[in-house]
C-alpha cells in the first residue's frame, strides 16, 4: 500500500489534473490511496467568502460565484459533454455551501471557517476522480470525514487516533485505487474540522499510518526538499536524503515543504516519506527516513513572514522568574498564539510568535497589565540549521536584528 499527496498547486488547472494522471501511469497506481488538496488558490478564495460572510455581506456572492466559476473553468476543459455527470455533482457540492450558508446560526469564526474551506477539497477530488475514471483509471472516491475523526478544536484540530484507526480498519478498502481530501477531518457531532494550514500532508501520514503503508509520496512543484525556499533564497540545493530527526527539527522551524505533524506518525513506524516533483515523477527526489542526518551537510534556510515580536519587562525591575514566565506561557495558550522563538534575561523576556487567530490586542492589553510591552508586527523569522559564518552574514546583511539567538546546531534571527 503506497500514499500519495497532491498539493493544490499540482492541480490548479486542468492541465495539473491531466499530469496527476500522466504521473499516475508513469509511477503505478495499483494499491494506492491518492490525497488531493484544493485546487490553485482555492483555500484563498474561501477565507474570503469566510470573512466576507462575517464582515461583507454585500460581497458574499460574488465571492462565491469567483470559486464556482474556478472550477467550471476547469469542468469545461477537461470533460467535452456538459451533460456529465461531473457537473451536477460539482453543483451538488456548491448547493451544500450556499444551503449551509443560508440556515448557519452559530456566530463562532472558527466553527463556520471549517465548515466552509472544506469545500474545496470535496470539488477537487470529485473533479479528479471522475476524471480519471474516463481514462479508465478505475478509483473510489472517499470522503476523508468517515474516517479521521477529531475533536472540535476548529481550524487545527486534533486526531482522535483510537476512532481514526476503528474507522479506516473497518471501511477502507485496500484493493482500490481510492481517491481522498487532504486537510479535512470531522468531530463527534460529524461537524467539519481542519488540521491546520497545510494539512494534506498530515492527511496522508495519518492514513499511512493506520494502513501501514510501505511509502508516503508528496508531490510538489520543486525537485525535493531544498535546504532553502526558492521564492526567498537564491539557488537553493536540493537534499538526497534527511533523517526523521532532522527533517522534524526543519518542520519544526517552519520549513514549508513538509508539515509539522506530518512525520511523527511516519517516525513510529518508520514509513519513508519521498518529497518528488510532479513534472519529473522518475527523479528521485528527497528520501525521509531512518538513518543519519542529512545528505549533503549544508546550511538549510528558513523563513517566516508576518511574525510578531512582543518584549517584556517588568514594571518594578524585579526579575523575570519562574512564576512570571509561566503566567505569559498561559496567556498565549489562551490568545492561541503559536510560539517559535523566547529569549529572556533577568528582568526582559522576549517571544516571536503567529497570530493566526487574531487574538493580539487582547493579548497585549492583558501583558500591560502587569508589564512593560514593547510589540513588533510584520516581523520576519529567520532559522538557519547548520549554519557556518557564512550563512549567518548572508541573512543578516541589509536588515534590521530586533532577536538573535544561536544554539550548537541552529541560528534564529528577528528582523525587521
Amino acid at each position: 500500500m503506497q500514499v500519495f499527496k497532491f498539493g493544490g498547486a499540482s492541480v490548479k488547472d486542468a492541465n495539473g489534473v491531466k499530469n496527476l494522471a500522466s504521473v499516475l501511469k508513469q509511477v503505478g497506481f495499483k494499491h494506492t490511496l491518492v490525497v488531493v488538496s484544493a485546487m490553485g488558490k482555492t483555500t484563498n478564495a474561501l477565507e474570503i467568502v469566510v470573512k466576507n460572510y462575517f464582515e461583507k455581506k454585500s460581497e458574499l456572492q460574488s465571492s462565491i460565484q469567483d470559486v464556482k466559476k474556478y472550477h467550471n473553468e476547469i469542468l469545461l476543459d477537461l470533460f467535452e459533454n456538459t451533460q456529465h455527470s461531473v457537473f451536477k455533482k460539482v453543483s451538488f457540492i456548491f448547493d451544500e455551501l450556499d444551503h449551509f450558508l443560508n440556515r448557519n446560526k452559530s456566530p463562532d469564526y472558527n466553527f463556520v471557517y471549517d465548515q466552509i474551506i472544506g469545500y474545496g477539497e470535496l470539488t477537487s477530488t470529485t473533479i479528479i476522480s471522475e476524471y480519471l475514471n474516463d481514462l479508465g483509471i478505475h478509483n473510489n472516491w472517499i470522503d476523508v470525514r468517515n474516517f479521521i475523526k477529531t475533536d472540535n478544536y476548529y481550524r487545527r484540530a486534533n486526531v482522535n487516533w483510537e476512532e481514526t484507526q476503528t474507522a479506516i480498519k473497518e471501511h477502507f478498502d485496500k484493493n482500490l485505487l481510492n481517491i481522498t481530501q487532504g486537510f479535512l477531518g470531522s468531530d463527534a457531532n460529524n461537524f467539519t474540522t481542519t488540521l491546520g494550514r497545510e494539512g494534506s500532508d498530515y492527511t496522508a501520514a495519518i492514513f499511512a499510518y493506520c494502513l501501514n503503508a510501505q511509502s508516503v509520496t508528496i508531490w510538489k512543484d520543486v525537485p525535493g526538499v531544498l535546504n532553502a525556499d526558492p521564492r526567498y533564497f537564491k539557488n537553493p540545493q536540493l537534499l538526497q536524503s534527511i533523517s526523521y530527526r532532522e527533517a522534524i527539527e526543519l518542520a519544526f522551524y517552519g520549513a514549508s515543504v513538509i508539515h509539522p505533524k506530518t512525520l511523527q506518525p511516519l517516525q513510529q513506524k518508520e514509513i519513508p516519506l519521498f518529497v518528488k516533483s510532479f513534472l519529473n515523477p522518475k527523479d528521485k527526489g528527497t528520501k525521509v527516513a531512518k538513518g543519519v542526518g542529512i545528505t549533503p551537510h549544508i546550511p538549510c534556510y528558513i523563513v517566516k513572514k508576518n511574525q510578531v515580536l512582543v518584549s517584556l519587562s517588568s514594571l518594578d525591575f524585579s526579575y523575570i522568574v519562574e512564576e512570571n514566565i509561566s503566567e505569559i506561557f498561559k496567556l498565549l495558550h489562551y490568545y492561541k498564539m503559536k510560539v517559535d522563538v523566547i529569549q529572556n534575561s533577568a528582568i526582559s523576556f522576549s517571544v516571536c510568535f503567529e497570530n493566526t487567530y487574531n487574538n493580539l490586542e487582547q493579548l497585549l492589553q492583558h501583558l500591560k497589565a502587569k508589564f512593560k510591552v514593547t510589540c513588533h508586527e510584520n516581523v520576519s523569522l529567520y532559522t538557519v540549521r547548520h549554519y557556518n559564518e557564512q550563512a549567518i552574514v548572508s541573512v543578516e546583511k541589509g536588515k534590521t536584528l530586533l532577536l538573535k539567538q544561536l544554539t550548537q546546531e541552529t541560528i534564529q534571527i528577528v528582523t525587521k
